[in-house]
Formats: C-alpha cells, sequence, structure tokens
C-alpha cells in the first residue's frame, strides 16, 4: 500500500479498492443491488453482528458468489464505507496542507448536513458509534506528518462524531471546534 502525506489526492479507483475483478466485471445493475444489499445490512446492524446470509438472501446470490466479491465482511463493510465517504466527503481539501478554522468549521457542517440528508446517514453514525472501534483506520493512506495536522484531524473527526450523534447540539459543536481550531492554528503562525 502506498502511504501518502496530509494533503495528497488519490483517484477514485485508489481510494475505493474495489474488493476483486469478479465484482469490478458485474453489470452496473448488480453491483448496485450488491451495494443497496450492504447498505441495509450495515445499516441496521453493526460490523460484528452482520450476516452474509441477509446480504446474500436480499441480492438473491449463492454465499459463494459474495465471498468471489468480497474476502469477507469485513471488506465488504470497508468497501461499502469507502464508498459512502467518497460520495459524501469533498475530497479536495486533501490538497491543502492547514486551512483556517472558519474553513475547516464550514466543511464540517457541510458534511455533517450532507450525511443527515443522505442515504448513508445510518451507516456513517453506526460506524462512527461502534464499527470504527472495531476495524483499522480505514484512510491508513492518509497521514498527518506534524503534529499540528494530526492535531486538526482529531479535533474535526471528533466534532463529526458529536455532530451525528448529537445533532441538536451542532451549533454549540462548531462553535467549540471553531474556538479549538483557531487557538491551535494560530500558535502555527
Amino acid at each position: 500500500m502506498m502511504v501518502m502525506q496530509f494533503g495528497d489526492t488519490v483517484s477514485l479507483e485508489e481510494e475505493l479498492n474495489v474488493p476483486s475483478k469478479t465484482f469490478e466485471n458485474l453489470p452496473a445493475a448488480k453491483q448496485e443491488t450488491v451495494r443497496q444489499a450492504l447498505l441495509t445490512e450495515f445499516s441496521a446492524h453493526n460490523l460484528a453482528d452482520a450476516q452474509v446470509a441477509r446480504i446474500v438472501k436480499d441480492v438473491g446470490i449463492a454465499r459463494g458468489a459474495f465471498y468471489k466479491y468480497f474476502t469477507d465482511l469485513t471488506d465488504a463493510y470497508t468497501y461499502l464505507y469507502r464508498k459512502a465517504l467518497f460520495a459524501l466527503h469533498d475530497y479536495d481539501i486533501r490538497a491543502h496542507r492547514l486551512q483556517s478554522a472558519a474553513a475547516y468549521v464550514d466543511q464540517v457542517a457541510a458534511f455533517i448536513k450532507q450525511v443527515n440528508a443522505s442515504p448513508y446517514y445510518e451507516l456513517v453514525k453506526r460506524h462512527f458509534a461502534v464499527n470504527e472501534a472495531l476495524l483499522q483506520p480505514i484512510d491508513s493512506t492518509l497521514r498527518p506528518v506534524t503534529a499540528t495536522e494530526w492535531a486538526v484531524m482529531t479535533l474535526v473527526h471528533e466534532a463529526i462524531k458529536e455532530g451525528l450523534r448529537c445533532p441538536d447540539n451542532s451549533d454549540q459543536i462548531l462553535k467549540r471546534l471553531k474556538a479549538a481550531l483557531t487557538a491551535l492554528l494560530a500558535k502555527e503562525e
């Protein structure tokens, strides 16, 4: 795996890391049916409780076909979650080193709003609440270079988690994030 630095960009193919050539060679409609079944399963069940049996029943395929597409449930989950993040996340922000506190707050607010209005809401919410702790970091290609970059990423990530968990407190969460980032980034100047 190629290790990237904070601010690097990746292509769609690299980011999604399509699980197998067999899956890649399926007709687009069949791929979408599989993705929808994965979304249904992983939106309703934590990764530890997910079942291949429900997925293959939803798709109408044999259990063996699932394993031709994905190594296991974790591989399927990782694929779907990356697909969701790619659909929801503004990857242009990786092209910049550090931004202003206001820019980060705007991006977090936009991301939370986008997640809340998307079909991925339950998946992303469940990821932050439970599944994230069960996995190796999904976005392991992104490595912060400095302590400040790491701190910014950590604060932004925590604000997103809190914003999805407590949507009624979004304004307060964003205000606190802006104050923390303003203080942190002022030290960089």
